[in-house]
């Protein structure tokens, strides 16, 4: 081999390293909390454990496909806790005058709703959509406490039971919370990973005047994007419902910027463009078992956030130094 040869496969070999390692060191870091965690306690690999982590990473690990979904259009979502909220009150309320079904499936194509018209508000305004969907997020949390007066809103006592389906046994134990969350999560990735809208969206996240020029409507493939993000968020929203037994204004305040930090210590771009579905997922397994760990272990939880907040900065710092190693 020449020298002009190896000094140019030299750069190669770095930038595929430093994917291999931006694809995989999430894993890698999962497992390694996996066996800290089951050498450090007796009781993290009981069925009961598992089931509880997979129950407890259903409503983050859905917001964070949905913020996934997003971010690889090159748009933030920050929404995605007000739309839980006014999708999980009028559904609550639709099954109050209906039934627990229809209440259910009102409230998913609400959230899908709250995301179209997120989606266009961010498309037709121009604003960034940090600062759009942060007015609009305080917009459907004005009118969750406006539809509710600020009280909780219950279903009916004779719907309680069929309420709470989300926190009941399904297959192998697993709640149908759980079974709800792999099924999204599965079709999500699927679409993203193997669909021409897939392909799209990653164009517009990783350069959106050349998907422009390339012909490839940009404000209707990020639009899409926030109805993903809407029915992930009302499905989570549902869940949570369905645990408490009821939905208030208040609920999940916040959730949206765990979401985003699964997202990208996931391994997400924050600058769009690049990532997938199942980083999202397994960045929110990650904080999932962080916090369990905390629990099992009897540590003060208020230094959970100081991990958490640190795994973040450490998933940003990363990304930028592996993308300033590719040009």
């Amino acid at each position: 081999m020449s020298v002009p040869t190896a000094v140019a496969a030299k750069p190669e070999i770095s930038l595929r390293r430093g994917v291999r390692l931006r694809d995989y060191g999430i894993v890698i870091a999962l497992l390694a909390i996996v066996v800290a965690l089951s050498v450090s306690t007796d009781t993290f690999f009981s069925s009961a454990n598992a089931i509880n982590v997979l129950d407890q990473c259903a409503v983050v690990g859905l917001l964070a496909a949905g913020a996934t979904v997003c971010i690889l259009a090159g748009v933030f979502d920050l929404t995605a806790s007000a739309s839980l909220a006014l999708s999980s009150i009028i559904g609550v309320q639709v099954v109050r005058l209906t039934s627990v079904t229809l209440g259910f499936v009102t409230a998913v194509l609400v959230g899908a709703a709250i995301g179209w018209i997120t989606g266009m508000i961010v498309v037709r305004s121009g604003v960034n959509s940090f600062i759009a969907t942060l007015a609009t997020s305080i917009i459907y949390r004005g009118l969750a406490v406006i539809l509710t007066s600020g009280a909780i809103v219950y279903p009916l006592a004779t719907q309680t039971d069929a309420f709470a389906v989300f926190t009941t046994g399904s297959i192998f134990g697993l709640t149908w919370a759980t079974m709800v969350f792999a099924v999204v999560v599965i079709v999500i990735g699927v679409i993203v990973a193997y669909t021409t809208f897939g392909r799209r969206l990653y164009a517009v996240g990783g350069n959106i005047e050349a998907a422009r020029l390339s012909g490839i409507r940009v404000g209707s493939v990020q639009v899409s994007a926030y109805v993903i993000s809407g029915v992930c968020s009302a499905l989570a929203g549902l869940i949570l419902c369905s645990r408490a037994g009821s939905a208030q204004s208040t609920m999940a305040t916040g959730i949206e910027l765990t979401a985003i930090a699964a997202a990208v210590i996931g391994g997400t771009s924050i600058l769009g463009g690049e990532g997938a579905i199942w980083r999202g997922v397994v960045g929110a397994f990650l904080l999932t078992l962080i916090g369990n760990g905390f629990n099992l272990l009897g540590w003060n939880t208020t230094y959970q956030q100081v991990v958490q907040g640190a795994l973040i900065l450490f998933a940003v710092t990363v990304d930028r130094l592996l993308r300033k190693r590719s040009r």
